[in-house]
């Protein structure tokens, strides 16, 4: 939808390009998820860090000769640490973004040590694996992901992480809710394989190559609108919602429709979603009246 909406913005016909920048939008989602993972395990670094230089100050307290290790020793970071694939995965995709910005770590860090569920693990006599994940877990939603200036970080690195954010945060959080013991933290694949990947272009190839055409469909939907006064955002997310009721047989219609109800919830007006469904629902019908919807497989109408 916003590549579309992009195309149409620059007065663009140049589908290449911009399927290109689609593609590119998508595999950065995999940099995001392993950046956003990556300050569990460079926090505890960082920890390690600041522990050892302050055993070894020529003035060392008490504290700071015997400290509570219980933060550097959470079986759920030990484990992240220790996850051979996980650094792979950094180190193939290059990413360095904390080792070159640790201000942000240390922002993090202090905000966790600062946080009542710092305060309450550290001094807790319960110590096991699902105290301890559960500990990361919660530390991850309520003080990691709501800071500000790692989101400001975020956003001004990529603007199109912005949309991002929300999706990877959540996927992170529900793994370590589920990580059980002696289990391997898995890192996942941005596509369930290639037929999912080929569907982003696909999508956006059939929309932008037939916009007068499934413009055409619902232009006598809408009697009480001037079609010029549809809102742009409206007017794709209609045709793109169309486009997989005809040329995507494996979808099905409710489906198609919730997604596109979701979308305009998000990106459009107040009361886009409310017209976007008469229109869809209406089309839908007739379709199957005149057996147009050519959809395969159970459970797709």
């Amino acid at each position: 939808m916003q590549s579309i909406y992009a195309m149409h913005q620059n007065s663009s016909d140049d589908l290449i390009k911009e399927e290109k920048f689609l593609l590119q939008s998508l595999d950065n989602i995999q940099d995001l998820y392993l950046i956003m993972l990556s300050t569990l395990t460079e926090m505890r670094q960082k920890e390690m860090d600041f522990i050892e230089k302050s055993r070894n100050k020529h003035l060392s307290t008490p504290e700071e000769r015997n400290p509570n290790l219980k933060f550097v020793n959470n079986r759920l970071l030990q484990l992240l640490d220790n996850d051979q694939k996980f650094s792979d995965a950094l180190e193939n995709r290059k990413i360095n973004n904390w080792r070159l910005n640790d201000d942000y770590i240390l922002i993090l860090l202090k905000a966790v040590k600062e946080s009542d569920l710092y305060a309450n693990y550290m001094t807790s006599s319960v110590s096991d694996f699902a105290s301890d994940t559960q500990f990361i877990h919660d530390l991850f939603t309520q003080v990691i992901v709501p800071n500000e200036k790692l989101y400001d970080y975020l956003e001004d690195y990529k603007l199109t992480w912005v949309d991002d954010i929300p999706v990877v945060n959540t996927q992170i959080a529900r793994q370590l809710k589920m990580l059980q013991e002696n289990e391997n933290f898995v890192i996942p694949q941005l596509y369930k394989d290639e037929e999912d990947k080929d569907f982003a272009i696909q999508l956006l190839r059939r929309t932008a190559l037939n916009e007068e055409t499934l413009a055409k469909e619902f232009e006598d939907k809408t009697p009480n609108w001037d079609t010029e006064r549809i809102a742009e955002i409206d007017t794709i997310i209609l045709k793109m919602a169309i486009c997989e009721f005809q040329k995507f047989p494996s979808i099905p219609v409710k489906v198609t429709i919730n997604e596109y109800l979701e979308i305009a919830k998000e990106y459009s007006t107040s009361k886009s979603s409310i017209f976007i469904n008469g229109i869809l629902d209406n089309l839908v019908k007739e379709y199957q009246t005149n057996n147009k919807l050519n959809k395969t497989g159970r459970g797709l109408m």
